[in-house]
């Protein structure tokens, strides 16, 4: 795929690793659409980035995924490019021992995370494979994954969505790809990112970035070149892309 003809759609792309995005396949000349909750994200990114079309829009409601599919395909003549970005690190352990009552991690942070990193990623992915597939619309699906989807301790969650959606990448490859559809995801390690350090005490952060091997955090920049690569080689597929430093956990 020529990455400056395609029209590629990155959920949550107001902001963080999503907005990295943005910026660099705008520059590369493709037509960026963006869906995200955030409107006050939504208007700051458009404001910045004039000739990025946003869609408000929580992804976990079934109904709105369905009417906000309904108008990018409205408004555009294709989506080549599915970015499933959008989601949320949670640490929890399975068992707190300082919690003065109950000790065990919280159902609704459980399900809060379930549903943002999986149930969000199914429903979208659903509904836009549906249009790829009726339209004969050739393209990639893209999955952010992570790191912990191997299982990471104190990130029950957070680790089992990620396994999740790396199971439903393989998946997807192949029932997609007789229809010219191929479906990857992206692993990284621990980024220099807000979402890092809002999620990670400093003193975790350190230890990470002690054991990677390069002796560093990644960069928003290496997971563009990263998904550069998914986009422009039509023979990768069904793959997840470790883009991890040397990081084993």
């Amino acid at each position: 795929m020529i990455l400056n003809e395609q029209n590629i759609l990155i959920t949550g792309g107001a902001s963080g690793i999503g907005k990295a995005l943005v910026a660099g396949l705008l520059q590369h000349g493709a037509k960026v659409i963006v869906i995200d909750q955030n409107l006050n994200g939504i208007k700051s990114l458009v404001s910045e980035f004039p000739d990025v079309a946003a869609y408000a829009a929580d992804l976990t409601d079934i109904e709105q995924v369905k009417s906000v599919v309904g108008n990018i395909y409205h408004n555009h003549e294709r989506i080549n490019v599915l970015v499933n970005n959008a989601g949320v690190i949670h640490s929890e352990p399975l068992i707190n021992l300082l919690s003065p009552e109950d000790k065990k991690h919280q159902i609704d942070t459980w399900k809060k995370t379930i549903d943002i990193n999986l149930n969000a990623v199914f429903y979208l992915t659903a509904h836009i494979a549906e249009q790829m597939v009726t339209r004969r619309h050739k393209g990639v699906i893209i999955n952010i994954s992570s790191i912990a989807a191997t299982g990471n301790a104190g990130q029950s969650a957070y680790s089992a969505t990620k396994a999740a959606v790396n199971a439903l990448t393989v998946s997807w490859s192949k029932e997609l790809g007789m229809f010219g559809i191929r479906c990857n995801s992206i692993a990284p390690g621990f980024m220099d990112t807000p979402s890092t350090q809002n999620a990670l005490s400093e003193a975790k952060i350190k230890q990470y970035q002690k054991n990677t091997p390069l002796g560093r955090l990644g960069k928003t920049e290496e997971i563009l070149h990263a998904l550069e690569f998914i986009i422009e080689n039509d023979f990768y597929n069904g793959a997840i892309l470790q883009l991890d430093g040397g990081l084993k956990l």
